[in-house]
């Protein structure tokens, strides 16, 4: 999952001597992006307007339909431990087996490059006027692009 923050207008700034500046804005606006890909780089992205146990839940359910037989990695988010989301992996062990990454080690992810590669293409020299247009932006971009990515070489490049 990745997330990406529209700031609206920048309304005042205050700065106290030792103290860290504060910046007011008239809002923040937010999309979330769940993320997969498989060993024959095939990908699914979908973007929401939360991150719970709810919305990773739909996901799940869209990304079984995708690949009815699969192994899934991921991390120990809340949201993707839930009990809802345990029940249902549980109720489908026959096709779906979880590898849950240690703790902190977004290295094995390899997602995490496809966030990576995505805030550059996306962000860096680009400015969007509204929080639709970002939105808009993200979802093409992870509709359409093919990563190409090497799982087996990008898990094994500290290795190598």
């Amino acid at each position: 999952m990745s997330l990406f923050i529209y700031d609206v207008i920048v309304k005042r700034v205050c700065l106290y001597k030792d103290y860290r500046p504060i910046v007011r804005v008239t809002g923040s606006h937010k999309t979330f992006v769940f993320g997969v890909l498989s060993i024959d780089n095939k990908q699914l992205f979908r973007q929401y307007d939360k991150f719970d146990s709810q919305t990773f839940l739909k996901y799940l359910k869209e990304l079984h339909k995708k690949f009815p037989k699969m192994i899934l990695f991921m991390d120990k988010a809340k949201q993707h431990t839930s009990k809802k989301v345990i029940e249902y992996i549980e109720r489908n062990s026959n096709t779906i087996k979880v590898i849950l990454f240690p703790t902190a080690s977004p290295g094995f992810n390899t997602v995490e490059e496809y966030w990576r590669q995505g805030e550059k293409d996306l962000f860096y020299s680009t400015f969007y006027t509204n929080f639709k247009d970002m939105r808009r932006s993200i979802a093409e971009y992870y509709r359409t692009k093919r990563f190409n990515l090497d799982i087996v070489m990008y898990l094994t490049r500290e290795v190598l």
